[in-house]
C-alpha cells in the first residue's frame, strides 16, 4: 500500500516511526513549512520533516490544501491512505476523498471528549483522571469523524503536559501499529462520536498562565502541570515575572499570594484554599532552579506574589 503521512510536531514522530517500520511504502510526508525558532530566530523544520529526511522521502510543505495546485501534488502521489497526526491544516472534502481507503487521524483524546487543538493539556486543566488516544477516520468537523480504535492512558497526580505527551505519542503510535492492517483491509468497525459528549480542546493562550492566588491550590497545581512546557505557569516577584515549573499543594492558609514558608523544601504560597509549594522557577534571563536555591538568593518569606505586570 502507498501511504502519504501528515504531520508536524515530536508527537507526530513515533506514528511515522512506526509506517517507515511496516510492509508498506511511506511515498510522501506533508507537514508545516519551516519556521523560526530559537534566540537567532532561523527557520527550522519539523520534527516531522527531519525524520523524513533520513529516511529520504519526498516532504511537501504547502501553507494550503485548498488549491487546485496542491491537491494535484497530492493526487500524483496516488496514496491508498493518509495518516494525519497533528498536521496543522484543515483538510478540504476533495482530500479526504482522494486514497481509496480515506485519511484516518490519530489524536490525543478519547473522542468525543476534547475535540480541538490542546487535548493534553484540556484534559489535565480539567482534572480528569484519564485520556488516551483515538484513531478515526477523518471527515470536515473538527475531529468528529468515526472512530476505529481507542487505546487509554490515566494521568498521574505529577504529571505534566511534557510527560503525558510522550507517553501518548508513543501510545498513538502503538494504537496505528497494531490497527494498520485492518484498517487497510476495511475491518475496523467505525463508531459513531456522541455529539453530545463533545468538548472542545481550545487553543492554548499565554494569558491562561498566570496563577491567581484566590483560587484553590489543586486548581492552581493544575495549570503548573497543564502549561509545562508551554506557556509555563507564572506570577508577580518584586515587578518581575516568576515563571513556576513544578509544584505541589500543602496544608498551610493565609492571605493569597503570601510567602508562608521559603526553605530548602520550597516555597510555600497560600491560595484560597490550601497552600502551592513551588518546587522549580525561574527569574527572567535566569535558568530553572530548584525553589530551595530561590530561597537562598531571594529570601522571599513574607512578600506577596502578585498579578504580572502588564
Amino acid at each position: 500500500m502507498r501511504i502519504v503521512f501528515a504531520g508536524t510536531p515530536e508527537f507526530a514522530v513515533p506514528t511515522l516511526r512506526v509506517l517507515l517500520a511496516s510492509p508498506h511504502s511511506v511515498v510522501g510526508v506533508y507537514t508545516q513549512p519551516d519556521r523560526p525558532a530559537g534566540r537567532g530566530r532561523k527557520l527550522r523544520a519539523s520534527p516531522v520533516k527531519e525524520l523524513a529526511f533520513e529516511h529520504g522521502i519526498p516532504v511537501e510543505q504547502p501553507l494550503t490544501l485548498k488549491t487546485a495546485e496542491s491537491q494535484a501534488a497530492l493526487a500524483s502521489y496516488a496514496p491508498d491512505l493518509m495518516v494525519v497526526v497533528a498536521y496543522g491544516l484543515i483538510l478540504p472534502q476533495t482530500v479526504l476523498d482522494l486514497p481509496c481507503h480515506g485519511c484516518v487521524n490519530v489524536h490525543a483524546s478519547l473522542l468525543p471528549r476534547w475535540r480541538g487543538a490542546a487535548p493534553i493539556q484540556r484534559a489535565i486543566l480539567a482534572g480528569d483522571p484519564e485520556t488516551g488516544v483515538t484513531l478515526m477516520r477523518m471527515e470536515a468537523g473538527l475531529d468528529t469523524g468515526p472512530m476505529l480504535a481507542k487505546i487509554t492512558c490515566p494521568i498521574a497526580p505529577e504529571d505534566s503536559a511534557a510527560d503525558l505527551h510522550d507517553r501518548l505519542a508513543a501510545l498513538g503510535g502503538d494504537l496505528l501499529g497494531t490497527h494498520l492492517e485492518a484498517l487497510l483491509h476495511d475491518d475496523l468497525r467505525a463508531e459513531t462520536q456522541d455529539d453530545s459528549l463533545a468538548t472542545y480542546a481550545a487553543k492554548l493562550d499565554k494569558a491562561e498562565a498566570e496563577l491567581y492566588w484566590t483560587r484553590p491550590a489543586a486548581e492552581l497545581l493544575r495549570q503548573v502541570h497543564a502549561f509545562n512546557p508551554w506557556p509555563v505557569a507564572q506570577s508577580g516577584f518584586r515587578g518581575q515575572v516568576l515563571r513556576i515549573w513544578r509544584a505541589t499543594v500543602v496544608p498551610g492558609q493565609g492571605q493569597p499570594g503570601t510567602v508562608l514558608r521559603a526553605g530548602r523544601d520550597g516555597v510555600d504560597v497560600a491560595c484560597g484554599q490550601a497552600s502551592l509549594r513551588l518546587l522549580e522557577v525561574q527569574l527572567p534571563g535566569g535558568r530553572r532552579i530548584s525553589a530551595a536555591d530561590f530561597s537562598n538568593s531571594q529570601n522571599p518569606q513574607g512578600e506577596r506574589l502578585a498579578a504580572v505586570a502588564a
